[in-house]
């Protein structure tokens, strides 16, 4: 493992495993992979290959997990790109919670990450679109509370702590500035999606967080979505603007000052129409996405910079000067974007 990560013990290993039937374990080796706090083992034995993992704190929630586990299965049933959860031996169970530790072991499944491909990029939209059309009728009882970044109290909130905590007595008025106009736009987004029939349009499962660093491909297509710990029930429209924002945004730079204003058009075009394939959209749907991608954007960032100060590793406030010159960008270029999609749906047949 990396410096600073969590790991794994011999004997915590040893454990751990004695509790799988996974026949003659062969050799087992790290994988850096994701959250630091969940450490992650290859085990690889004469039955199969294997990935062990151990749950970070915050993410071991037993309701969550198993909820998340349910929905898994239900996918694998499917026969959506997932990989399979392996049960205890002794109790039959597709997690183990032992010292005060909750693990998974799942079958291991090769596959490289996102490398920014044309027909990758659709796969990702009808993989979701799938997603949702697998999971509109789910049920698990008590189902998660309904949520997201939406019309949201918690995002106005942060952007008020933000803006007020940090520029007391500095004589720099530019985060509050930021803050305060990243608010008008947040609020206004969410009129707009309102008055568009947002309410009226029924929630589900969704994902939470389908972007690139949460699926494996192979030769241009899923293999495996690897991360179900954001599911929650809202539109599926909220999944969608988020997924067409993750695969289209443009950064990378060290510096958040210097990444562009504008979003992928080629790519976020692509994601959606990936999506219309399998589930078609009605006009005033595809109207709210824009607005959608306006409120994810400032949802994401708003709660660990108003936590911390910082968005991961980059300066608070940088990031969100930033996050307000692409919302500009969005907000300006609405109708070409909506254009350009409904250009790319013109071919598809009305019956998916």
């Amino acid at each position: 493992m990396s410096k600073g990560g969590a790991h794994f013990t011999s004997q915590e290993l040893a454990l751990v495993l004695s509790h799988y039937d996974i026949g003659i374990i062969q050799q087992i080796k790290p994988l850096v992979a994701g959250n630091r706090r969940a450490p992650k083992q290859i085990v690889i034995s004469d039955t199969g290959r294997y990935l062990l993992k151990r749950r970070a704190r915050g993410k071991d929630d037993r309701y969550r997990v198993a909820f998340a586990h349910a929905v898994q299965q239900h996918l694998q049933e499917k026969n959506f790109p997932v990989s399979r959860l392996i049960y205890t031996r002794d109790e039959n169970n597709t997690f183990l919670e032992a010292d005060n530790h909750l693990y998974e072991l799942f079958e291991f499944v090769s596959g490289i990450r996102f490398e920014g491909k044309t027909e990758s990029v659709v796969d990702a939209g009808s993989v979701l679109a799938k997603f949702h059309n697998f999971l509109r009728d789910f049920s698990y009882q008590p189902m998660p509370l309904k949520g997201g970044f939406h019309n949201s109290r918690a995002v106005r909130g942060y952007l008020k702590k933000i803006g007020s905590e940090k520029n007391n007595g500095q004589g720099d008025n530019s985060l509050r500035k930021t803050t305060e106009s990243l608010m008008t736009m947040y609020n206004n987004s969410s009129v707009n999606v309102n008055q568009l029939g947002f309410d009226d349009w029924p929630d589900q499962i969704v994902h939470g967080d389908w972007h690139p660093g949460n699926m494996l491909f192979n030769g241009g297509k899923i293999v495996a979505v690897v991360d179900f710990d954001s599911l929650k029930v809202s539109s599926a429209l909220t999944d969608l603007a988020n997924g067409a924002l993750q695969f289209s945004i443009v950064g990378g730079r060290p510096n958040p000052a210097d990444w562009p204003d504008y979003l992928d058009q080629s790519k976020l075009v692509h994601f959606i129409y990936g999506y219309c394939e399998v589930k078609k959209l009605e006009d005033q749907e595809l109207k709210t996405l824009p607005d959608l991608m306006i409120e994810t954007l400032i949802a994401e960032a708003v709660l660990p910079i108003a936590a911390t100060g910082f968005f991961v590793n980059l300066s608070g406030t940088d990031f969100l000067a930033m996050i307000q010159r692409k919302c500009s960008w969005i907000d300006k270029n609405r109708r070409t974007l909506y254009d350009a999609i409904e250009h790319s749906l013109k071919d598809l047949p009305d019956e998916r």
